[in-house]
């Protein structure tokens, strides 16, 4: 791994965090990345066996924003296309253990995704 991809920020993105404050807002406590499940969530609800996940979209290859690089195109397909491969045998294996894959885009509003999250919560309750 080259030294410029050791230096993204994998966690406590600032997206992330402005979804964890618009979820705090709501009156939702969560963990924060519990590395006992698959993919290490960002947010979870243990109660309601609810796994967020904010997902980028360069790095989950967004279906509206995912875009290839022009140079080394070949490297960052197989790299992105590994990055969604994992995604969904993560979301599969919270599925199997009982749990609730949710994932959101950064491009989403964030305040609109927290109300959705806050009402799936509210159903498991």
């Amino acid at each position: 791994m080259s030294a410029q991809m050791q230096r993204m920020p994998r966690r406590d993105t600032t997206g992330e965090v402005r979804l964890r404050s618009e979820l705090h807002r709501l009156g939702l406590r969560f963990r924060k990345h519990l590395r006992e499940l698959p993919g290490t969530p960002d947010v979870v609800f243990t109660r309601t066996r609810i796994a967020v996940f904010f997902d980028g979209c360069f790095w989950h290859c967004c279906p509206d924003h995912g875009v290839l690089p022009k140079s080394n195109r070949a490297w960052w397909k197989e790299k992105l296309d590994g990055n969604v491969a994992r995604d969904h045998r993560n979301d599969k294996a919270l599925v199997e253990l009982g749990w609730l894959p949710i994932r959101v885009w950064e491009h989403e509003d964030l305040h609109d995704a927290a109300l959705t999250i806050r009402d799936i919560w509210q159903s498991r309750s």
